[in-house]
């Protein structure tokens, strides 16, 4: 049954609304949720506390059904990414999202549980939080050095913190802020479908955005950064995510053409290109190199994989799930090279015509593409008594705040505590990571007093497979693993000191997330819990 309806907004003219019954009032439990549809709106119906509330089901980032997620108190995660959602308001509570849902009026009667969707946003599953604008009378600037997730974020809590100072965000990219975890994945993107927000969105917030300007230097005394133009700006308080650049070959012939290294979506799209039926050589065995060779299966003549371990992904998700992923890309024709490096690059009229390794073998090729790692863009703090580690990376406490008053840090450059890892100071070069440290610098900034505390979130695409992992697993002793890795089904457990500090999962969805959640509410995951036949608590049959 549906029907239109007038819904009244204070002081406007009344809207139509679609209400449909959507079930019985006995339907759901508390902490239960399911899917439903009213008029032409995917809609997700809650019950926490006795009291039904109704959201929209999308998940803002992209577009996973929240009902297939995990619902704990008053917030479902994402069963994908992990971003995470009030039931109440539909406001977000995690990243990786970047907006909110809309939420829906409920009512009760006659035993049936009614849901009213407003007809302006049937087939507009986000909204963006309220957020205040510039007052000309508050003279404060805040500073945010980098263009990336981090400096968005935290310029998008500021106004909705409604700090009415001036913010400036500065980057070296000629691009606004985009998506940089779809650059290895849709390597033929346009530059503007990557973007998370557009220029209308700044002017409309008083956020100013510069383009193509790079910090030189920072004067922490006089509250100054000097720029490559010759521009020297004024501060009040800082944020420094400037993040990492990828780290190029140290031999003979890295500067030849056809070395290509993945950075921005032109990098993306130059590479897409530049592999077409050629004889290509990849360097590196994590993320960014898997994906890419990955990615270029079906159009490269020939793909070579060079890595400095023994497995990829040895360092991350183990050596077990680096030689499942390993067996993946060698049944599509990739060919391995392991525990070995690149010695030379071999050229002729200035273009790649072979690698040869230190092992002595030498591949022919046309193309090859580096991805070993990164260095963090922390140069122009040398001579500034900011302090960072021994690899350049800089040093924060819990509210993301360095050693220098009103100078803050967020994203790949940084040396922080992780509350989950007992306090462990770690760097994290992931996205949902950066977003979150962009969002606890904000309300610091604001004098909050807020301290950091998530649980790291992230996801690699190979062949159209995804394997999620949440927690921070460095230093684990002991694998548990759930299912078996040559059926491409499964979820493997990492344990230290007994206790579960991660998971990494494929096609076991929304098990990574439960983990997730659990970990995010600290609570304990018993070595016993992991090796239990009983994984109704995962949301899982047997496996």
């Amino acid at each position: 049954m549906s029907e239109v309806q007038s819904g009244l907004v204070a002081g406007l003219e009344p809207e139509e609304e679609v209400t449909d019954v959507v079930c019985d009032e006995a339907k759901l439990k508390d902490g239960e949720m399911m899917e439903v549809e009213v008029g032409e709106h995917n809609v997700l119906l809650v019950r926490c506390d006795g009291v039904y509330s109704a959201i929209s089901n999308q998940c803002t980032h992209y577009g996973a059904p929240l009902s297939k997620g995990v619902l704990s108190g008053h917030r479902v995660r994402c069963p994908w990414h992990g971003s995470c959602f009030n039931v109440k308001t539909g406001d977000l509570e995690e990243y990786p999202g970047i907006d909110c849902l809309p939420c829906h009026k409920v009512k009760v009667e006659n035993n049936k549980v009614y849901v009213s969707v407003k007809k302006r946003i049937q087939g507009q599953p986000k909204r963006i939080k309220w957020m205040g604008a510039r007052d000309q009378a508050v003279l404060h600037t805040i500073m945010l050095l980098g263009g990336g997730a981090a400096s968005l974020m935290c310029a998008e809590t500021l106004r909705q913190e409604n700090y009415g100072g001036r913010i400036i965000m500065v980057s070296r990219d000629d691009l606004l802020p985009y998506d940089k975890t779809r650059l290895s994945k849709i390597m033929n993107a346009e530059s503007e479908s990557l973007l998370m927000r557009r220029m209308e969105f700044f002017h409309k917030y008083d956020i100013e955005v510069w383009l193509k300007k790079e910090a030189l230097s920072i004067d922490t005394n006089k509250k100054t950064v000097t720029f490559d133009d010759g521009l020297i700006q004024c501060y009040d308080q800082i944020l420094i995510a400037t993040g990492c650049r990828a780290k190029n070959l140290n031999c003979p012939g890295v500067d030849l053409e056809n070395v290509l290294m993945l950075e921005t979506p032109e990098d993306a799209r130059c590479i897409h290109y530049a592999c077409m039926g050629c004889r290509t050589v990849v360097v590196g065995t994590s993320f960014v190199g898997m994906e890419v060779a990955a990615y270029m299966i079906d159009m490269a003549s020939s793909i070579t994989i060079i890595g400095s371990s023994e497995l990829p992904y040895q360092k991350t998700l183990g050596p077990e799930i680096g030689k499942i992923t390993m067996l993946m890309l060698e049944e599509r024709g990739v060919t391995f090279y392991m525990n070995d490096a690149v010695a030379e690059v071999q050229g002729e009229n200035r273009r790649v015509k072979a690698v040869k390794l230190k092992s002595g073998i030498t591949i022919e090729a046309d193309l090859l593409i580096v991805g070993i790692g990164v260095n963090p863009n922390s140069e122009f703090l040398k001579g500034s008594p900011i302090r960072m580690d021994s690899k350049s990376y800089v040093i924060v406490d819990k509210y993301m705040r360095t050693n220098i008053t009103d100078v803050y840090c967020a994203g790949d450059l940084t040396s922080f505590p992780l509350k989950m890892a007992k306090g462990q100071n770690v760097s994290i070069g992931h996205w949902q990571t950066a977003q979150a440290h962009g969002r606890i610098v904000a309300l610091n900034m604001l004098r909050r007093e807020v301290e950091l505390n998530i649980v790291p979130f992230y996801w690699t695409v190979l062949l159209g497979r995804t394997i999620r992992y949440a927690g921070y697993g460095g230093g684990y002793t002991q694998m548990v693993l759930k299912g078996r890795f040559e059926n491409m089904k499964f979820l493997a457990f990492y344990l230290k000191d007994d206790e579960v500090v991660a998971a990494a999962g494929l096609n076991v969805e929304p098990a990574v997330s439960v983990v997730a959640e659990r970990l995010a509410e600290g609570r304990v995951i018993t070595k016993a819990e992991a090796e239990s036949d009983d994984l109704s608590w995962l949301k899982l049959q047997a496996m």
